[in-house]
């Protein structure tokens, strides 16, 4: 497996951050696979996906540069360059980093990424880096900027989740469920990674970077020793906002998008993750939490900064009961 081994002084600065242009790279890899994991993304890919093979189609040594870069355990380090982490950044900030590599190394990096050699267009190319963040732009431009006030809700959401997971429970239970199946604290300052056997490297004065995307992918990168990052997906109640279903009969008792709060408690959220997740404005979200609390079918507690809601057993009859007879 691969791990970090973590000093204490890292572990303590650490910090999240939302990153667009981890965004459009987590956004480029699930057009590359062309695989959504929900039905919203999967929406997402029949909206872009014609448009971004017809992109390629017309480059053909852009198609071979994305291909090569997003190897199959590794992705070229050009691509996927460590957000600073001191503050959020725009995209046109952030993709200078990925412009600004030097072009004799990106053949290389291309070399470990594949696995192997690369084919031979992209050895006569000239300055890949700048081609590549040619292609991120298309995407950020044409597949995410469109929806970015959607997106980063959700991922300032997640961030919320998880900064109220780690002051309940501590750093063990938050870096175990970052990644299900990939991130995992051993114990004695080591964090698991990635299942794969790298060599460990040692985080040690430089800042840990957590870094939330929507799409399902994820990857390490970092900045010789001062900063590394952890790109994890979001949780899966956030990243799919099409969310549950709303039992008609509820709807009708309760209206809909009252209704539409109340089932999504059944776990603890914060009132910026149900605006995400519902899509209504602060006011109005405050205000159905606020008479759900007075009929007793929520109720809210602290962890540390933020407040959470979640259902009341009177709540949990409610739904399910709706549910039941609905047979949703």
């Amino acid at each position: 497996m691969g791990w970090w081994q973590i000093g204490t002084d890292s572990l303590a600065g650490s910090r999240f951050v939302v990153s667009p242009l981890a965004e459009t790279v987590a956004a480029l890899k699930t057009l590359h696979t062309a695989a959504g994991t929900h039905p919203g993304e999967r929406a997402w890919l029949a909206a872009h996906l014609p448009a971004y093979r017809e992109r390629l189609a017309a480059e053909p040594l852009d198609a071979l540069l994305v291909r090569a870069a997003l190897g199959p355990t590794w992705n070229a380090d050009f691509l996927t360059p460590t957000p600073p982490g001191d503050r959020e950044r725009s995209f046109e900030e952030e993709v200078v980093a990925v412009r600004a590599c030097e072009p004799a190394d990106a053949v290389p990096q291309l070399e470990v990424a594949v696995g192997g050699p690369v084919p031979g267009p992209l050895r006569t190319a000239g300055d890949l880096p700048h081609r590549m963040a040619g292609v991120l732009e298309w995407v950020w431009r044409e597949t995410v900027l469109p929806d970015w006030p959607r997106r980063r809700r959700v991922l300032e959401a997640d961030v919320v989740a998880r900064t109220a997971r780690l002051a309940r429970d501590g750093w063990a239970a938050a870096l175990d469920e970052l990644c299900p199946g990939r991130t995992r604290w051993l114990g004695d300052g080591r964090l698991q990674v990635n299942p794969r056997a790298y060599p460990p490297r040692r985080v040690d004065g430089g800042r840990l970077l957590f870094v939330p995307v929507t799409p399902k992918q994820g990857w390490v990168s970092w900045e010789g020793s001062e900063r590394f990052a952890l790109v994890y997906a979001c949780s899966g109640a956030l990243a799919d906002t099409t969310g549950p279903v709303v039992p008609e009969a509820l709807g009708a008792l309760l209206g809909g998008a009252r209704a539409g709060v109340l089932v999504r408690l059944q776990s603890p959220k914060s009132t910026s993750q149900l605006v995400a997740l519902t899509g209504q404005g602060l006011g109005s979200v405050g205000r159905h939490l606020k008479v759900l609390l007075d009929a007793g079918l929520v109720r809210r507690d602290r962890a540390g900064r933020s407040v959470l809601y979640e259902w009341t057993e009177a709540g949990a009859v409610l739904v399910r009961a709706q549910r039941a007879g609905t047979g949703v």
